[in-house]
């Protein structure tokens, strides 16, 4: 089992060398990879949140951790795809995976903010068919020689689009949601299933699906990702809530993270993001430090 830890782009640390650190912090703990979230107002539960505080970009965030670190994959959990260009987007990720030396992975998702997708004028109606469309689109520029596209949205041929990423064919594309459309997209499109905020039953029970509706597209289910991000409580002791952490993992008592764990990896998660909600550097240090040393070693 693999372990990925968020980088805290989107918590409103005022010192974003503090947010940043964590990503070479994460490589020397051991972690396998390292993520970073994407909104691009301060609205909603986001604005009740932060108010003004920065919530960082979250490609610039993963570029200059590209610099600071040599092992750990590179994520984003996950970019609201809808929101950007995706000719645009190819370029920076090919260019971002060429300067990590292939080590970029992109989970997308279609978004969820009615607010956002209002103040960037995109009809929310249409987001699933501009995120599987954008999907389309990069996947040719990343591997065609002479990439040609037509549609409604983006026509373009005898063109000709490089960098190419390290990886090939393309850079890996892990399905974000829980949706019936997500799940029909992962398997379909996706290198991948990556949900958030799902029980290990649930994931269990949606990972059954991606393999059926893979298998009916004729793609082979064993060579899909399958992975989760799941929330990890950073105040100590017992929740008075439980039911509201159902899909969490307990900060304050090592011995039920790693049952918790535990479950996910008999549903079937083989890459787990631990996502620190918390905007507190020192708590996040301890925090790493803590699974890390204690926790995850059981699952290695």
């Amino acid at each position: 089992m693999q372990f990925g830890v968020t980088v805290p782009n989107n918590w409103g640390i005022e010192d974003v060398n503090q947010a940043l650190a964590f990503g070479p912090l994460a490589e020397e703990l051991g972690y396998d990879s390292v993520w970073v979230m994407d909104h691009l107002f301060n609205n909603g539960y986001i604005r009740e949140r932060l108010d003004d505080k920065p919530y960082y970009h979250p490609l610039a965030t993963l570029s200059y951790l590209a610099a600071t670190t040599r092992r750990v994959r590179l994520g984003t959990s996950v970019l609201v795809l809808p929101y950007h260009n995706p000719v645009e987007l190819a370029k920076y990720t090919a260019t971002l995976d060429q300067m990590s030396g292939g080590r970029v992975t992109l989970g997308v998702g279609v978004g969820a903010m009615t607010e956002e997708f209002a103040a960037l004028g995109i009809n929310m109606s249409e987001r699933g068919a501009l995120t599987n469309e954008s999907i389309r689109v990069m996947r040719e520029l990343w591997a065609s020689p002479a990439p040609s596209y037509h549609s409604r949205r983006w026509n373009f041929d005898d063109l000709r689009f490089s960098p190419k990423p390290v990886q090939q064919p393309h850079i890996p594309l892990w399905i974000g949601g829980a949706s019936p459309g997500a799940l029909r997209r992962a398997a379909r499109l996706g290198n991948g299933w990556h949900p958030s905020g799902v029980t290990p039953e649930e994931y269990a029970a949606g990972r059954q699906q991606v393999m059926s509706l893979a298998e009916q597209a004729g793609r082979d289910p064993d060579s899909l990702a399958w992975s989760a991000r799941v929330e990890v409580e950073a105040t100590a002791g017992p929740s008075s809530d439980r039911a509201a952490l159902r899909a969490r993992i307990p900060g304050g008592d090592l011995e039920q993270a790693a049952l918790s764990i535990a479950a996910y990896r008999e549903a079937g998660v083989e890459h787990l993001v631990l996502a620190l909600n918390t905007g507190d550097v020192a708590r996040i240090r301890s925090l790493m430090e803590e699974l890390a040393g204690q926790v995850l070693p059981q699952f290695r």
